[in-house]
């Protein structure tokens, strides 16, 4: 099982944004810190201020900001938003698969999602951020 990219950019922009708390943050910083596609981050980013992770702020000297403090912020919970969770076909709609009646792959690898998630509920986004993160990505104005 892996996460998708978009989920790791969702939680990669939720530590960058709250190591650099004390103001707003912008996507272009963020995709340049982490060298990655800004344009693709405008999609995360969208879907973090939609799921209530994110605030935007509009206009001139705007940026992000956390919606609540990162002790708030549950890791589970961005997952479960940001991934499909549907790893084989009958999990999904539009399920074509023969053997489903009798099968029981659903309920295994469902309890595996349950627990992989359990565990992820017990962190929070204030966990991620640690003393050499911090040194990595804070961005001090100058």
């Amino acid at each position: 099982m892996y996460l998708t990219q978009h989920t790791d950019y969702a939680l990669r922009v939720l530590i960058y944004t709250a190591i650099n708390n004390d103001g707003l943050v912008n996507i272009a910083t963020i995709a340049n810190k982490y060298d990655i596609s800004k344009s693709h981050l405008m999609k995360v980013v969208t879907a973090l201020v939609k799921g209530g992770f994110l605030e935007s702020v509009r206009g001139k000297g705007g940026g992000l900001r956390l919606a609540r403090p990162a002790e708030k912020i549950n890791v589970g919970e961005v997952v479960r938003y940001m991934e499909p969770m549907q790893l084989v076909e009958c999990m999904g709609k539009g399920n074509m698969c023969l053997i489903t009646p009798g099968c029981r792959l659903i309920d295994i690898i469902g309890g595996g999602i349950k627990a992989f998630l359990n565990y992820l509920d017990g962190f929070t986004l204030a966990d991620l951020v640690n003393k050499p993160t911090y040194e990595i990505l804070y961005f001090k104005e100058e």
